[in-house]
């Protein structure tokens, strides 16, 4: 065990209250979750930040000392990369996303250069006895997630946004709808339920407005697969609706045919049957299209909504409406008239309070 001192703690260890002054051991787990510090061996101008706890973006820079977590990541627009099997200190692993998740780097997307390489100092400690020094491996997450609980949402009206692919509008979106939702005077909760650990999404739900979130994260899940993705989506689903809020939206990550498990969540039958209202957010009619036929065809779910893109302007909107009979609201130019329609179909918009 020996001292380190960090200048920066990644969001992903968001729970854990490390302070700056950081106990570390050689004996590093190399499981999912573990928090490890590591220090920045490269400079990088683009893809070079990282979120803090608090939520705010920070520059890494070389000889940066940071604590991430452990993990995987498979993005199609991003770095990705595997668990490592073993880990010592002096071991290189890369940065795979802003949010301090650590791996070793598979592919790279050249839009955003070679990943941040690091040098491995050890596995962070957490001294769980009060008054005795016994370190053991600190981890992510301070939520226990119950996969065997029913899913009861308590008659609480559900929101899901899925999209075709990363970046298609979702966060923009349910921000939207989570705003509209507050000014008619009704409290939302909401949640991010598949992805890679990252908090910024849902810290855009809450300065939307949103009473209570949540993410995957707080369950110790640092990149969510069809393994875990439906479990922690419902155990986020009962902690939010015995909360007894007038709505939950939440966002799933990444795209309907990506690898954090939205399709596992889809295919779940309560999950399903709880969602009251499904909006697909596209980039292009073709996306739009096929994910309204993919959503019903695959997963016999109709999507009541389409955002994002696609419906930039009128003409995507028009295209929309002809060939899909869905109607297309843009989140960004439209966002009351989004939120409005949500309310209607969860049956909160003769429920109004204020305009």
């Amino acid at each position: 065990m020996k001292t380190v001192i960090a200048d920066k703690i990644a969001s992903v260890a968001q729970h854990k209250g490390l302070k700056r002054e950081l106990r570390v051991s050689a004996e590093i787990p190399c499981e999912e979750g573990v928090l490890v510090a590591v220090q920045i061996l490269n400079a990088k101008s683009t893809y070079n930040t990282l979120e803090l706890t608090s939520g705010r973006m920070a520059q890494l820079k070389p000889g940066d000392v940071i604590v991430g977590a452990l993990g995987h990541r498979k993005a199609l627009f991003g770095y990705s990369g595997h668990l490592p099997e073993s880990l010592k200190p002096g071991d290189e692993v890369q940065v795979l996303n802003i949010g301090g998740v650590l791996g070793i780097c598979d592919s790279v997307n050249a839009n955003f250069g070679q990943p941040f390489n690091a040098k491995v100092l050890g596995a962070v400690l957490e001294f769980p006895i009060l008054g005795e020094r016994i370190g053991v491996p600190a981890r992510a997450g301070i939520e226990q997630m119950n996969d065997d609980e029913p899913l009861n949402t308590h008659g609480v009206p559900v929101v899901a946004l899925a999209g075709t692919c990363m970046d298609s509008g979702k966060t923009a979106a349910a921000s939207a709808i989570v705003s509209r939702l507050c000014h008619l005077g009704h409290t939302v909760d909401a949640f991010k339920a598949t992805g890679v650990s990252l908090r910024r999404d849902i810290l855009a739900m809450e300065d939307a407005g949103a009473r209570d979130t949540s993410i995957f994260t707080d369950f110790g899940v640092i990149t969510t697969t069809a393994h875990n993705s439906a479990g922690v989506t419902k155990t986020m689903l009962n902690k939010l609706a015995a909360g007894k809020p007038d709505a939950i939206v939440f966002e799933l990550g990444d795209g309907i045919l990506g690898t954090y498990g939205v399709d596992a969540i889809l295919n779940d039958p309560a999950i399903a049957e709880a969602i009251s209202c499904l909006i697909l957010c596209a980039n292009d009619p073709v996306g739009s299209t096929g994910g309204v036929r993919l959503l019903k065809d695959e997963f016999g779910m109709d999507a009541h909504l389409v955002t994002g893109p696609a419906t930039d302007n009128q003409v995507g909107r028009n295209i929309i409406t002809e060939r899909l009979g869905i109607q297309g609201i843009n989140a960004i130019t439209n966002a009351s008239d989004l939120g409005d329609a949500v309310a209607d179909i969860i049956g909160l918009g003769a429920q109004q309070k204020a305009s």
